[in-house]
């Protein structure tokens, strides 16, 4: 039993406005020090799968800079290891609509892998997952496709792109795409395991009938139509869906939660792996108050924040207050600025003295570079 990897790195990358107007979906830093794409690489690679492929249409330079050759994650590019699967490297000059036609981009890539399994995941879905176990219920199943789910997600407000409902032996009896689902339906994750020469098999015939979104096209229509068996995995762990702005900024704070950060990173044998960047310990003013805030290394603080995400290399001005606010790498504020429910992306500018309110709501965003 063979597995290979493939990360969608832009699906959806549109529903995160500015956060992912010069990046990728994959490349969103989240967490003081990550970037999305962490949470999938290091799921599969602690799951022993060592080939993997990361398909990106555009923007995508910052994740090549932060994944580089994959050294972190025990995946330096070779034969067998990661492989960028660009417009430049398969050769196609159009863009993707949907996975369907990202993955017929990627057709290559597929062909001449040898693993008999392949896992599918998005970048918006943060988890941290053993897959092997995914595999085994796929492969006992006998089904065509597994799909990992998740409980409690669905409440008719959310809109997924795939909502389950299971009769009461567990087998999936229903599947909807992009609709917002009640509580009786479960939510599909973004994470599929098939059989690499079965899908390669069904993209060329999908494509063949132009189709491009492979849940809509492919996976409600052929089931509903009796011909794919479908399975389905229950994940228990925790699983937050930065899918929107409001979500990122949700699950940002969500981390000042201890369950929800054990969750994601308090199991040994479910490391998640990022790019080493060596900083000085934070400096903490003799003024400076930080009250349940998440704070990473190399900042510099001297006035006051609570409920916070403060990445690397934040500077913190004297008599400055923020609250409840996600301020990105080298960010600078400056003295006696106020600030809630923000999201200043990083290398942005605050000058001395600005006072600035987003909502629980609406959290405001600035984008990278900027002064706000």
């Amino acid at each position: 039993m063979t597995t290979m990897g493939i990360i969608f790195a832009n699906i959806y990358d549109g529903s995160l406005g500015d956060l992912t107007n010069k990046r990728t979906m994959a490349s969103l830093p989240y967490a003081g020090r990550y970037r999305q794409v962490d949470f999938s690489l290091s799921n599969m690679t602690n799951s022993g799968i060592r080939h993997i492929g990361i398909i990106t249409k555009n923007n995508y330079q910052s994740l090549m800079n932060h994944i580089g050759s994959g050294q972190e994650w025990d995946l330096e590019l070779m034969e067998g290891g990661l492989e960028y699967l660009t417009p430049f490297s398969t050769g196609k000059n159009s863009h993707y609509r949907g996975k369907l036609e990202a993955l017929h981009t990627a057709m290559n890539f597929l062909e001449y892998s040898k693993e008999e399994y392949v896992i599918l995941a998005d970048s918006g879905v943060l988890c941290a997952m053993d897959f092997r176990p995914v595999i085994e219920a796929h492969i006992a199943s006998g089904a065509d496709v597994t799909v990992v789910v998740k409980e409690g997600i669905s409440n008719g407000e959310k809109q997924l792109d795939l909502a389950v409902r299971e009769d009461a032996e567990g087998k999936a009896v229903e599947l909807l795409c992009d609709y917002c689902a009640g509580e009786e339906y479960i939510a599909g994750m973004g994470i599929f395991v098939t059989g690499r020469e079965y899908l390669m098999e069904q993209v060329k015939k999908a494509i063949g009938r132009t189709c491009y979104r492979l849940e809509r096209d492919w996976l409600v229509p052929e089931f509903r139509g009796g011909n794919l068996k479908v399975n389905t995995y229950h994940f228990e762990g925790v699983a937050l869906y930065n899918e929107s702005t409001l979500e990122f900024f949700n699950n940002s704070m969500a981390l000042l939660d201890p369950e929800i950060r054990k969750g994601l990173f308090g199991n040994p044998d479910l490391t998640v792996y990022t790019k080493v960047r060596d900083e000085v310990p934070s400096y903490y003013g003799e003024d400076a108050k930080i009250d349940d805030c998440i704070v990473a290394d190399g900042c510099k603080l001297e006035g006051e924040a609570k409920r916070c995400i403060l990445f690397r290399g934040v500077q913190l001005g004297k008599d400055a207050e923020i609250n409840d606010c996600i301020i990105m790498q080298d960010t600078v504020i400056g003295e006696g600025a106020e600030l809630s429910y923000v999201i200043l992306d990083k290398d942005v500018t605050v000058p001395a003295g600005t006072k600035f309110r987003g909502t629980k709501n609406h959290p405001y965003v600035v984008k990278r570079g900027e002064t706000l």
